[in-house]
């Protein structure tokens, strides 16, 4: 992608997007904060739209080729830290008075940007890091339940997941952010329909 493109693109409405079977599993409204080769930026602010799996009611956590998307806002302001190609990435979050809580590692196939939407895989296990150097392993049953499956690769994501925590990359530089104060909450872009 040229510069031009990536500079018109910052500010924009865009889809995070959980990409499954070839269709959307998950997705939230985001605004482009960042977008370069080695580092795309997502803000999600509390109230942007958001769309999940659901069946009977109840939200789905583990992929199929079947689904039912339900909508709801997000509770939370969060930042979504991408590198094209990458297998994880690392969000942000913030309390409500404005305080930054934590960081929460997303384990993925990132895919990157098809048309309106910056697409990956997830791949189940999460990791939450604390300030303090607190680290909580999170989703571990559906990381399993997923490779029992042949959706996974539990030794890739696991060996990722050791990187990560070997690397050490908090804080990442991105724990001070602000939006921009004439940017409204994001919403799904016009032309786009999740398929």
């Amino acid at each position: 992608m040229s510069p031009a493109i990536n500079d018109l693109r910052i500010g924009s409405d865009v889809v995070f997007r959980d990409v499954w079977f070839g269709r959307t599993w998950r997705a939230n409204a985001a605004r482009v904060v960042k977008d370069d080769p080695g580092l795309v930026v997502l803000w999600m602010p509390r109230g942007a739209p958001a769309l999940y799996p659901q069946q009977d009611g109840a939200e789905v956590r583990i992929p199929s080729a079947e689904r039912t998307l339900a909508g709801r806002l997000a509770t939370r302001d969060a930042l979504a830290l991408s590198t094209p190609g990458a297998r994880h990435s690392t969000w942000l979050f913030w309390e409500p008075t404005g305080a930054f809580e934590h960081w929460y590692v997303n384990f993925e196939r990132t895919i990157g940007w098809n048309g309106p939407c910056f697409d990956m895989v997830d791949e189940k296990l999460d990791l939450i890091v604390t300030p303090d150097r607190g680290l909580r392993w999170k989703d571990e049953d559906e990381l399993e339940h997923a490779a029992a499956l042949g959706l996974v690769d539990v030794e890739e994501v696991r060996g990722e997941a050791e990187r990560v925590v070997e690397a050490w990359p908090f804080p990442t530089g991105w724990e001070e952010f602000e939006p921009d104060p004439a940017w409204p909450a994001p919403r799904f872009p016009a032309d786009w329909l999740p398929d």
